[in-house]
């Protein structure tokens, strides 16, 4: 999430005004995260909210860098009356460039918060600098179409889906006419089925499939049945390699079904939560980079690493090695119940390998 207090610290601001029942400028979230963790020095660089990302990505150099975008890139004005509305000018949009985004996945409960056009603004900035989308569109084809990823590996084709499990209102679903995102009427094995023979028309031979979803709350470890099988039917039916899960504002259990990793739920990466009580058993300051290696023949998964980070002062840090054994040792413990183990491999880096 890169709009409201991380939208204020960068070159270029959005008017601080905001429309929550607590707060009422962005800026406050700024002074919350100096408050708890000393001062940001405003104006940020571009990169800096990377932090310590930018350098695993250029030590890692992924054939691709996906992220899942909860905000609405727009100069709009006119909130969505949902309480809670991220915004980040377009003025900016050169955050994530700077990380070298590929594909921004906008299936999710905040690229309309500032109405239709604040969606279309969100996709014409985003086309503009060359980052693909998925997950949303002027209309439903375009919304429902994947975004093909060319790499030195072959082609990789990213699709966006949205539950309203997570929050996402009925009404933004993307229609012939209107913008909007693709939204699932449920996570039934009739629409696992629909979804798997859109995905397996669009494919071609050697395409790695990412299905990203948007689905769940926000807190808890608890990986409902119901995702499960949507997972496992699109697997099953060879539709899908890896399924990218979020919503949930920390990492939970991974399941790897059939050689094809799950990632049920990634947790936030990049946000202005910092001094915001409550959740805390949760670690929610504590993020993951996602490092998955697949057969480009068989397009099962050879290698999960993951690089744990710490957010702190608007900007991403190694996490301490206490910090890592600690969500460690939380990805161990959901794992048992998906039949999964982790383990530390080097400093700053764990695995996770089918037990």
């Amino acid at each position: 999430m890169t709009g409201r207090g991380i939208d204020q610290v960068m070159p270029h601001p959005s008017d601080p005004r905001i429309f929550e029942s607590y707060l009422k400028s962005a800026r406050d979230y700024v002074s919350l995260a100096e408050r708890e963790n000393g001062p940001i020095p405003k104006p940020v660089g571009y990169d800096y909210i990377w932090g310590a990302a930018i350098g695993e990505l250029e030590r890692r150099r992924p054939d691709a860098r996906i992220i899942n975008l909860e905000t609405s890139i727009t100069k709009e004005d006119d909130p969505e009356p949902k309480g809670i509305n991220y915004r980040m000018n377009p003025e900016n949009v050169r955050c994530l460039t700077a990380a070298r985004i590929d594909c921004c996945v906008l299936a999710n409960n905040h690229v309309l918060d500032w109405g239709r056009a604040g969606c279309v603004d969100t996709l014409e900035t985003l086309h503009g600098v060359g980052i693909a989308t998925a997950g949303a569109g002027r209309n439903a084809s375009e919304a429902a179409s994947p975004a093909p990823l060319s790499t030195r590996h072959g082609q990789i084709l990213v699709f966006g889906v949205a539950s309203r499990t997570s929050g996402v209102p009925t009404s933004w679903a993307a229609t012939d006419s209107r913008p909007g995102v693709e939204l699932l009427p449920d996570l039934s094995e009739q629409t696992a089925d629909r979804i798997g023979g859109r995905i397996r028309a669009a494919r071609k031979d050697g395409d790695i499939v990412v299905l990203s979803v948007h689905w769940g709350g926000n807190w808890g470890y608890e990986i409902p049945a119901d995702q499960r099988t949507f997972a496992h039917r699109l697997i099953d039916s060879e539709a899908v390699d890896v399924i990218h899960g979020h919503s949930s504002h920390h990492p939970k259990g991974i399941e790897i079904y059939k050689g094809k990793p799950i990632l049920y739920g990634c947790g936030d990466f990049i946000n202005d939560y910092e001094g915001i009580g409550g959740y805390e058993t949760y670690r929610g300051d504590l993020a993951l980079m996602y490092f998955p290696t697949l057969d480009a023949t068989t397009r099962k998964l050879v290698q999960l690493d993951l690089t744990p980070l710490r957010m702190k002062r608007f900007q991403l840090h190694r996490a301490s090695d206490e910090d890592t054994k600690w969500i460690r040792d939380a990805l161990a413990r959901e794992g048992l119940l998906l039949g999964s183990t982790v383990s530390l491999v080097e400093r700053g880096t764990l695995r996770v390998s089918a037990s």
